[in-house]
């Protein structure tokens, strides 16, 4: 069984304690849309879009799925899956995903996507299980760990209550205690708690006004505090609106990456917060999080160049 992130924690506060403010700050955003900044000891990792098959781009990255991107086969998406009510095979899924990430050198899978169906009218409802957080937990926990048994990473997501396409990116998601708990991220705690994703997306949305990016009940209090998460907060692309306010709640990862802006604006927090409070401001703004998923992503290349096993050829046409 592989080894998982947070059993290079050490290494990685090591590495983390052994960096420029400048650099910490660097490994908070990624350098460019797919790939994380490597630093010495933590190479960069890549990540690439799921759920339901590999979408590696081989040219510029883009959200739309506009440019090249190499062959990779297409399995039954959330919606289907969930309807066999089997999670041996939504593990067989995940095992075949996460043999062809090894092929393509691809560090972490984002995916599963398991937000409540709430109307259907959502444009994403078909790369979500269900509209029952009990099946779609169970389905996405069983994917989590067929994926992550070769050492690729999964990205649990949108978290959270990310259940609408009108004003997707900017909307707020009022919702009482019990039916947040009850209903919107039920799915989530199973799958953390079950499964240990690498890493948890935030989504783009407001929940009671807060957005996800930059809610420390929501990534902190709740994810890591109540249901005892590992890994790594990675937003959705482009999801953060306030960089250091999302560090402060406990976002290890901004994505995409390559304007710089990210990092500068951490830097100018945490000398601000110094000047007042002391160096231990830094300790609590960076995290070693994404530098455990580089050391554990090196590792596994490695051990995979080791002892490949072949990822299935594509299927060949028969016409006629």
């Amino acid at each position: 069984m592989p080894s998982k992130p947070s059993d290079h924690l050490s290494r990685a506060c090591d590495i983390v304690a052994s960096l420029t403010l400048e650099q910490k700050a660097a490994v908070t955003t990624g350098a460019s849309f797919w790939e994380t900044v490597g630093v010495d000891g933590a190479p960069a990792f890549t990540l690439t879009d799921g759920p339901h098959g590999i979408r590696k781009q081989t040219g510029d990255g883009d959200a739309l799925g506009l440019n090249d991107s190499v062959v990779a086969v297409c399995f039954p998406p959330a919606v289907a899956m969930a309807a066999t009510f089997d999670t041996d095979l939504s593990a067989q899924v995940g095992d075949a995903l996460g043999r062809a990430c090894l092929a393509e050198k691809i560090g972490v899978l984002l995916g599963p996507g398991i937000n409540m169906k709430r109307s259907p009218l959502g444009g994403r409802n078909f790369e979500y299980y269900s509209e029952d957080p009990f099946l779609a937990g169970r389905m996405a926990a069983a994917y989590v760990n067929g994926v992550q048994a070769h050492g690729v990473g999964t990205s649990l997501k949108h978290f959270a209550a990310n259940n609408q396409e009108t004003e997707r990116f900017r909307y707020s998601a009022d919702i009482d205690p019990r039916p947040l708990h009850e209903t919107y991220l039920r799915a989530f705690e199973h799958v953390v708690r079950a499964a240990q994703p690498w890493s948890v997306m935030a989504a783009y949305n407001k929940i009671n006004g807060v957005y996800a990016t930059q809610d420390r009940w929501l990534l902190t209090d709740t994810l890591r505090g109540r249901w005892g998460f590992e890994g790594l907060v990675v937003s959705d692309w482009g999801a953060v609106d306030d960089r250091v306010a999302s560090v402060a709640a406990g976002l290890d990862l901004e994505m995409p990456g390559g304007t710089g802006l990210g990092p500068a604006a951490v830097v100018a927090a945490v000398n601000a917060a110094s000047s007042s409070c002391g160096p231990s401001v830094i300790g609590s703004l960076i995290t070693p999080a994404p530098i455990a998923c580089s050391c554990f992503t090196a590792s596994t290349a490695a051990a995979a160049s080791a002892h490949s096993r072949p990822y299935p050829p594509e299927p060949q046409l028969c016409v006629g």
